[in-house]
């Protein structure tokens, strides 16, 4: 922070990301002036803790002010009154909260930057928010008093598999990376939650004493994360139960009918609040057009207690460890492997040897008897500049993934079919990513390549 300009700093990110922990920790915990917005509190409330906070900063009793226009006149007047040149950091946390209905919070802060913060030397201000939706609507999206106003903007992502890997080997969990990977599909690689995981538990243990214990810290944590985040949080949960319903995916007329409201705005809004927030995701559709794309529920954890946990009732809290071989939990890894694929892209394309090559990721399907072809289905398809796609064939296994004669007629027809009915001019190449490799056979040598689980370990930063 060698910077004498005025900076406006945007921190934003899924819930439980660590986004007030990095914040903390990149000051050492050095703030002028902080305030944590509180959740579903009035502006009395939220105002009286801006006084508390501000007799922190100055020592001196302080008025509670009347509305957010003059309280941040206050923090004008305190920071005006410390030396010219003192470095100024004040962080604004869980900054959504702040603005409850008809506070004229943002209006305020329009006013306060604009008039006289932004002309500061030596003063930086953090705004930070898990209200992702809400944070790029009046940041980052701004076309008012804020627009183009911030000089850094973070979106602060999850771990990869390699970061979830060191995060817990740092902490005295050196477990194998299958395990790791299993750890992964069902947190996300959320820090909050790798940081509840105990080192003297095995991986299974873990899992039962977080998710299946009747006291278990993250057994209800679906409601109250969704409750935290999005106002009429009813219809958001809903449209999540919709999209768990298909792996692949659904259009917004399946979302509107399934949740019951109408195909218009509100659904929209639903529908780009999850998005922005991380849990859902468009997923395009090989020679589609982008409004036909489908949404596709990415978040792990709403994944996994919508398989495993929502109306359990306390039923087994040895589940996961007495579940090892149930056909639900191999099911649910096979769905899930596909989605920890979708989110290492750059290190399958590295394993290809295709990290330079521009690309566009996609999945396809076919439906049955159109055009008089058989119906088909490709995992994902990678569209590659140099005119070569790659079918990419997702597997998950607990031991090497062994092609037969029907696998190989499957394979060998969905190549056809994606052929024909794509008009393809472009070479094709059938890629397996599968957790253990592919097991030597006669039928495994139509594969060009191939993609195992310690190559979606990869660092990126190590072939950047």
């Amino acid at each position: 922070m060698a910077e004498r300009q005025a900076q406006l700093i945007l921190l934003y990110g899924r819930r439980r990301v660590g986004k007030t922990f990095l914040v903390h920790q990149f000051f050492n915990n050095q703030f002028t002036f902080q305030l944590t917005g509180a959740y579903d509190q009035p502006r009395v409330i939220q105002l009286r803790h801006f006084a508390f906070e501000l007799k922190q900063m100055t020592g001196k009793q302080q008025r509670v002010p009347s509305d957010w226009t003059e309280a941040f006149e206050m923090l004008r007047e305190a920071l005006g009154a410390l030396p010219a040149e003192m470095k100024k950091i004040v962080f604004l946390d869980e900054m959504p909260w702040l603005d409850t209905q008809r506070s004229g919070f943002l209006p305020a802060f329009e006013w306060f930057w604009n008039g006289w913060g932004s002309s500061q030397e030596n003063l930086a201000l953090v705004a930070c928010g898990s209200a992702t939706s809400w944070m790029v609507e009046h940041f980052a999206e701004n076309k008012g008093g804020l627009f183009n106003r911030q000089s850094c903007q973070i979106y602060l992502k999850p771990f990869s598999l390699h970061e979830t890997e060191s995060y817990l080997q740092a902490r005295g969990m050196d477990w194998s990376r299958d395990h790791v990977a299993e750890c992964y599909m069902i947190f996300g690689g959320i820090p909050y939650y790798l940081s509840l995981l105990r080192p003297e538990l095995s991986f299974h243990d873990n899992i039962d004493a977080l998710l299946f214990n009747r006291n278990g810290e993250l057994r209800d944590e679906f409601e109250h994360l969704y409750r935290t985040l999005f106002k009429n949080s009813e219809l958001y949960i809903a449209a999540v139960q919709a999209l768990s319903e298909k792996r692949g995916g659904i259009t917004r007329p399946e979302i509107a009918k399934k949740v019951g409201i109408p195909l218009n705005g509100n659904l929209s809004r639903i529908l780009k609040d999850l998005e922005y927030s991380g849990f859902v995701r468009q997923n395009p559709f090989y020679g589609q057009k982008i409004k036909e794309s489908r949404y596709q529920l990415c978040d792990y954890y709403s994944l996994f207690y919508l398989r495993f946990l929502k109306n359990r009732n306390g039923k087994d809290e040895h589940f996961w460890r007495n579940g090892l071989d149930s056909s639900s939990r191999l099911a649910w890894a096979g769905l899930t492997f596909e989605l920890l694929c979708m989110d290492h892209i750059s290190q399958i394309k590295h394993r290809l040897g295709i990290s330079g090559v521009l690309t566009e990721e996609s999945s396809w399907f076919h439906k049955g008897e159109e055009n008089g072809l058989p119906g088909a289905q490709i995992d994902l398809v990678l569209k590659r500049r140099d005119r070569v796609i790659n079918l990419c064939e997702i597997k998950y296994s607990v031991n090497e993934y062994a092609i037969d004669k029907e696998t190989e007629r499957s394979l060998r027809n969905k190549m056809e079919v994606f052929r024909l009915s794509t008009r393809c001019k472009e070479t094709l190449q059938l890629t397996m990513i599968t957790t253990f490799g592919l097991q030597r056979n006669k039928y495994s040598q139509m594969i060009t390549s191939q993609v195992v689980l310690n190559d979606l370990f990869y660092d990126p930063a190590e072939f950047l």
